[in-house]
């Protein structure tokens, strides 16, 4: 049985290596996207603010309804599809529009607290870092016209499912796995030394490969089930006019959302870009899990009354539930701050380190295998 599981450890993990290697190596990178966005898009993504507001703690947001009636004026061939809201002075809100009759997305980054806008519509994958947010879910490889139109995601699926079977196989090979914790035989062969190498990085690591090929699989299964499904073969709806009232009191219906749940914090609005959806707020709440998302809890209104409709609080849903909206944190690795990042962003290249000793395990079993049969 030991044996037979060895085999298909190898050999899944070889079919899988270019997919996995290309999913730890953008991970690692992503778990610093703001960061990466500061550095690389220093005047767009994050906010310059002169020495003495930056000393300012009391420093306030302008209010939404100015916000939402500056960018439907500035950019009246667009709608807003949804927002992010960061309650960092130094982080710029991200806005995306739909761009009027088409399924086009964009993206652009406001100052809340000046209400400047830093950047001109681009598409959503347009800089650096949300391309790789792509190339990490998806390979490019969706809707590229054959096939599938959700190709890359069901690859991405399926090397989400292979991750966490090597995880898994991996410490059953290694049951003993205690006994090999600082084993490493620095003195030895080449060969002898990759395998020690493999066998420690997956004996430390396997705890978030498991992690992340869990909620991988979860992100890519959700997506693919509804593109697929709900909304299989029915196109996505092109928007010709305003789907929402933009005479709507918004800032009194943040305000409300912090009403109907306790501690309610918003994070993201969710404007209707498709017929009869609510006006959203998503938002975080203080609670005991220190893994809860930042998106787990919801206040919903009637776009075009504004009329209050449901609200809907994780603390109160099932364990299930709860396990689940802790993935987006447990996948990002931010749920400790700078020191969690660090962690998930050097063992989540751990499939680079065990894919190249692993092939080199491999390729030299094979060698020795061709040099015994010609002698």
């Amino acid at each position: 049985m030991r044996k037979k599981l060895h085999k298909l450890h190898a050999y899944f993990a070889l079919a899988s290596l270019i997919p996995l290697i290309i999913i730890a190596v953008t991970g690692s990178l992503l778990v610093f996207k703001f960061e990466l966005d500061t550095l690389l898009l220093p005047e767009v993504a994050s906010i310059s603010l002169p020495v003495e507001q930056q000393e300012n703690t009391t420093l306030t947001r302008l209010n939404i309804n100015e916000l939402v009636t500056q960018i439907n004026q500035q950019f009246s061939d667009y709608e807003i599809g949804s927002w992010e809201l960061f309650d960092d002075k130094y982080q710029a809100d991200r806005v995306y529009l739909l761009k009027r009759y088409s399924e086009s997305w964009f993206k652009i980054h406001l100052n809340p607290y000046s209400g400047e806008v830093l950047s001109t519509p681009v598409p959503i994958h347009h800089d650096l870092t949300d391309w790789l947010v792509q190339l990490h879910f998806t390979f490019l490889l969706n809707d590229l016209g054959f096939i599938s139109p959700q190709l890359g995601t069901i690859i991405g699926l399926i090397a989400s499912i292979i991750m966490t079977f090597l995880g898994i196989s991996g410490l059953i090979i290694y049951r003993k796995f205690w006994r090999r914790f600082f084993k490493f035989r620095w003195d030895a062969k080449l060969a002898a030394m990759m395998s020690d190498l493999h066998k420690l990085v997956g004996i430390w690591c396997s705890p978030i490969i498991l992690i992340l090929g869990i909620t991988g699989g979860y992100f890519n299964f959700i997506e693919y089930w509804h593109e697929t499904f709900e909304h299989g073969e029915e196109a996505h709806h092109i928007m010709t006019d305003r789907l929402y009232n933009a005479e709507l009191d918004f800032q009194q219906l943040l305000t409300t959302s912090t009403e109907k749940i306790t501690s309610f914090t918003p994070q993201y609005l969710l404007f209707p870009f498709e017929p009869k959806m609510a006006w959203t707020v998503f938002g975080s709440i203080d609670t005991n899990n220190p893994f809860a998302s930042a998106y787990g809890s919801t206040v919903s209104f009637n776009a075009m009354t504004g009329k209050y409709l449901s609200h809907y609080d994780i603390r109160t849903s099932n364990t299930s539930t709860q396990v689940f909206d802790s993935f987006r944190t447990l996948h990002y690795g931010n749920f400790a701050g700078l020191w969690s990042k660090i962690i998930w962003c050097v063992m989540g290249l751990s499939p680079l380190i065990l894919g190249a000793s692993g092939f080199y395990l491999w390729y030299s079993r094979i060698r020795r295998k061709r040099v015994s049969k010609q002698s």
